[in-house]
């Protein structure tokens, strides 16, 4: 069995391409990294260690690597894959969208066995998104053609990868805890099978409890951290203020998510207290600013901070802490982060309540508005201004 792999990083290696692996798919990594290419090519294996007492590791063997850039050679990986996964990033779904593209028109031609496209990305609805981006680079003929066998299966995917800083290039350490959940409903053929990834009929509900939990969490410790001076998530969190803050935004995010999906309450508590947790692992230890950058993104309307928040506002359940955090991201000036830096531009040029309504969509008048802008003014007396 053959899966090609878009994104040969920490995610790729160490979560997809070894679950991948060990369910006894060849791999095939396609990156632009040229470093990390030939060297995959030149081992064919690696190893991923777990940040766990004893740091117990597994060694990944067969895999190889094709350079992403060399569009005829990842085409026909496609034409004869069995499955085809991403970890490559939001933003970067369009890039390899046309390589895709070309490889399903080849397929199309000469292969009509069912073929399922899973985006492993940290969002709502990639492979929906991953879709619309292919389709583009497809003809009409060969978008009915695709719809009858090729599918982009909606996936939710959670592992945290802590900073690396191994002499080895592609020994990667992962936390032991991982989730990776598909939509079932949407696929294609033969469901793969894969120890480690459960399959659902319905995603909503898992994409929602991640984004708004896992995510969530992360995003209220980096930006209230960075504030604050911390260097890195463990660091800020060992502060009762900050530890605070993230359990009280869970606890915001967990009433909306225990009213929409009748999740048991016993049961996410749980669930919230393991994430707290694994945040708390100094082994897991990440930079509050690679946490916290592309704001931008952070704080769009449909992501883990405005996302839940608003839908509090709307049931009339609190949003204070998540406020909060919205208020800490406006005010993240990292200067190294080019969204951030559009962030604060706009700040000084049209003033906080401007700048909010353009990068969260928080309408005019809307109590969360209030809200945010109260928090501000609370961590410009705490901290004085960024």
């Amino acid at each position: 069995m053959l899966a090609v792999h878009f994104g040969a990083g920490n995610i790729g290696r160490g979560f997809i391409g070894l679950l991948l692996n060990q369910a006894g798919y060849e791999v095939v990594f396609v990156d632009v990294n040229q470093s990390l290419v030939d060297e995959l090519n030149l081992r064919g294996s690696y190893r991923v260690q777990l940040a766990a007492e004893g740091t117990p590791f597994s060694e990944v063997r067969g895999v190889r690597a094709i350079q992403g850039q060399d569009v005829d050679a990842v085409a026909e990986a496609i034409a004869h894959a069995d499955l085809v996964t991403t970890a490559v990033g939001p933003h970067i779904l369009q890039h390899i969208a046309g390589a895709i593209a070309q490889g399903i028109s080849r397929r199309l031609k000469s292969n009509a066995i069912p073929l399922n496209v899973i985006a492993c990305e940290n969002m709502i609805g990639g492979s929906a998104q991953l879709k619309a981006h292919v389709y583009r680079f497809l003809s009409e003929s060969d978008q009915a053609k695709a719809d009858g066998i090729i599918a982009f299966p909606n996936a939710a995917v959670d592992r945290i990868v802590p900073l690396q800083q191994h002499e080895d290039k592609l020994l990667v350490t992962v936390e032991p805890f991982f989730e990776w959940v598909v939509d079932q409903s949407q696929m294609v053929g033969e469901t793969p099978a894969i120890e480690g990834v459960t399959y659902v009929p319905d995603l909503a509900p898992y994409i929602e409890r991640k984004l708004f939990t896992v995510n969530t969490g992360h995003a209220v410790i980096a930006y209230l951290g960075y504030l604050h001076g911390y260097a890195t998530i463990d660091e800020a969190l060992r502060d009762a203020e900050i530890k605070n803050a993230a359990r009280g935004a869970l606890q915001e995010t967990g009433a909306l998510l225990l009213e929409k999906y009748r999740f048991e309450k016993e049961t996410h508590e749980a669930y919230v207290e393991k994430i707290l947790g694994r945040y708390a692992n100094p082994m897991l230890s990440d930079h509050v600013t690679r946490v916290a950058r592309s704001p931008i993104r952070k704080l769009s309307s449909n992501d883990r901070l405005v996302g839940p928040a608003m839908q509090c506002v709307e049931r009339a359940l609190s949003a204070e802490y998540l406020g909060l955090a919205i208020a800490a991201a406006l005010l993240f000036d990292y200067p190294e982060d080019p969204e951030a830096e559009l962030i604060q531009s706009e700040r000084k040029q049209n003033g906080l309540e401007q700048t909010m309504r353009t990068y969260t969509g928080i309408p005019e008048g809307n109590p969360l508005t209030d809200i945010v802008l109260r928090h501000v003014r609370s961590l410009h007396e705490q901290i004085g201004t960024h």
